[in-house]
């Protein structure tokens, strides 16, 4: 029996991951370490939060003690570390609690599995720890090309900067004391428990009750799009077969501009006859401080390497992802626009 470590596993994407896991790995034991904020619920979890293999722990990454006793209490085999302040917005307005749960949250996690995982200079096979992050941290992209892994940082925000500090610290314990880490940079997700800031649950909730959908600039800024589920099954190909070390990006082979998923969208609702609006709810407010205009990832290292391909085709995995929402309509309390086209770990 593996035990894993999952940091942010109420959150979107960390609970999408669990449920994902628990399925794929009968024996896998997992403690969930969320310290609940706005953006996290136990509810994402469904029915694995009932589950014998699941130990859920409220508390902050940023508690050294707390983490320490974690690990001196189980025998953890790996970290995925889906804990970060992810609102590009609440970044700009308030960058000090991205830096501290970004930044030294990661850090304290990275020397609690160091110290808890060394024994004479040597790590157990088995050990693992993933940062997750973002391809956020490449900065921004012109026209054409995509970002690889060989690319230098330059964020351009204070939320990517603390992730491309956050991955540094991670690398380094790999250089410095052999730790064995991989580092995964992914493009947008959407799927099932998103939380309403972002793009797609937003539009859903605001057309639901025909209000206006605001949307940054020109809404041409165009982003790759990967349904959480295809990104949660790469996840679990770089644990089980990542070379220590190496940085994998993660992408979906599907750009789209922001205004052209927002018209999908709309699109999807009609067709269920849950909303008769079009552009009349569109509504464009001015842009955001150092709005990014293009991400584009290069996956070909992950496919080649670990075989790692998406499944999920854009227009299905919108489906599923309205079909959700429509099904789970008290899951769509609105938040402050305009919407964030993207979620990060």
């Amino acid at each position: 029996m593996r035990t894993y470590l999952i940091t942010g596993g109420a959150g979107f994407i960390g609970s999408n991951f669990i449920r994902l896991l628990l399925r794929e790995e009968p024996s896998a034991r997992v403690i969930n370490l969320d310290s609940l904020t706005y953006a996290g619920s136990l509810k994402n979890l469904g029915e694995a939060a009932q589950d014998p293999r699941h130990v859920f722990v409220r508390g902050d990454i940023c508690d050294r003690a707390l983490v320490t006793h974690l690990f001196a209490e189980n025998e953890i085999d790996c970290v995925v570390n889906f804990a970060a302040e992810s609102s590009v917005d609440r970044s700009i307005s308030d960058p000090q609690p991205f830096v501290r749960t970004n930044v030294l949250g990661t850090a304290v996690l990275l020397d609690c599995a160091r110290v808890a995982w060394e024994e004479g200079g040597s790590y157990r096979p088995e050990v693992r720890f993933i940062q997750i992050s973002t391809d956020e941290v490449y900065g921004s992209l012109g026209a054409s090309g995509y970002f690889t892994e060989q690319m230098l940082l330059r964020p351009r925000n204070p939320y990517s900067a603390s992730k491309a500090a956050a991955d540094q610290l991670a690398y380094a314990c790999f250089a410095t004391y052999g730790l064995p880490v991989n580092i995964t940079r992914c493009t947008n997700n959407y799927g099932p428990c998103q939380h309403t800031e972002k793009l797609i649950p937003l539009t859903v909730s605001r057309a639901l009750e025909h209000r206006e959908i605001p949307v940054y600039g020109d809404g041409m800024q165009v982003r790759d799009w990967l349904y959480v589920e295809d990104h949660c099954r790469a996840v679990l190909r770089v644990l089980r077969g990542g070379t220590p070390g190496e940085i994998y990006n993660i992408g979906g082979h599907c750009e789209r501009r922001n205004l052209e998923v927002i018209r999908a969208v709309l699109a999807c609702l009609r067709a269920h006859s849950a909303c008769a609006g079009g552009e009349e709810l569109i509504r464009h407010v001015a842009d955001r401080k150092g709005h990014d205009r293009r991400y584009g990832i290069d996956p070909r290292k992950l496919e080649e390497e670990l075989g790692w391909r998406p499944q999920v085709p854009f227009e299905e995995g919108l489906a599923r992802t309205l079909e959700w929402y429509l099904d789970h309509r008290d899951r769509l309390a609105d938040s402050a626009p305009p919407a964030e086209e993207k979620t990060r770990p």
